[in-house]
């Protein structure tokens, strides 16, 4: 199934770092670019600090919409982003990436840490489950990607994922390809269920 709705807005998962190869900033500012020039929307953390705070400056700079999804921790904190289009502030964790995935029309993964592989990771899931259907792409700035993409042939391997979930995820370090790859995504027409290897009597 393609997908069934225009591609409008989407959400950004990325570090609140900004690593240590300066690649990964000038990938997060030439995304930046590319949504605003499209004229899409930006769903991200809301935060002002790493690759986060760098893809919402370039956006904006650029004069492209920037909705920003914080949680209440953080933003006590201080470290919401001041100048963006529209804020949101949830109770948690759970409730942000709740509302990330509902404003978000697809989504692309930046080289990040825990929080950025635990979101790309839930949205995947939801698209293998069937909760939505919606694209998932990775940003695969210096290769970053490619352990994500050993360790999914790795499940195919030993019998946990499906082939063609395992090749759902799409991977590119030219932000014009990943978008226009999403736009044109193919939900896979697969469960995910393997039937166990035959037992013999």
């Amino acid at each position: 199934m393609t997908n069934s709705h225009p591609l409008r807005s989407i959400a950004v998962f990325c570090g609140s770092n900004h690593g240590f190869n300066p690649d990964y900033v000038e990938g997060a500012r030439a995304l930046g670019r590319e949504i605003a020039r499209r004229g899409l929307r930006l769903v991200y953390g809301g935060t002002d600090k790493g690759l986060m705070g760098v893809m919402a400056d370039t956006v904006l700079a650029e004069g492209g919409e920037v909705v920003g999804i914080i949680t209440k921790l953080l933003f006590n904190r201080g470290h919401m982003h001041q100048q963006l289009t529209r804020y949101e502030v949830t109770e948690d964790m759970r409730g942000r990436k709740a509302r990330m995935s509902e404003c978000a029309d697809a989504f692309i993964a930046l080289p990040g840490g825990l929080g950025t592989f635990e979101e790309l990771f839930e949205v995947a899931t939801l698209t293998q489950l069937g909760e939505h259907h919606k694209g998932v792409a990775c940003m695969n700035i210096g290769g970053f990607f490619e352990p994500v993409r050993s360790l999914f042939k790795h499940a195919v391997t030993e019998g946990f994922m499906k082939v063609e979930h395992s090749d759902m995820l799409i991977y590119h370090t030219d932000p014009s390809v990943l978008i226009d790859t999403l736009k044109q995504w193919q939900e896979p027409m697969v469960d995910k269920w393997i039937e166990p290897p035959h037992r013999p009597a």
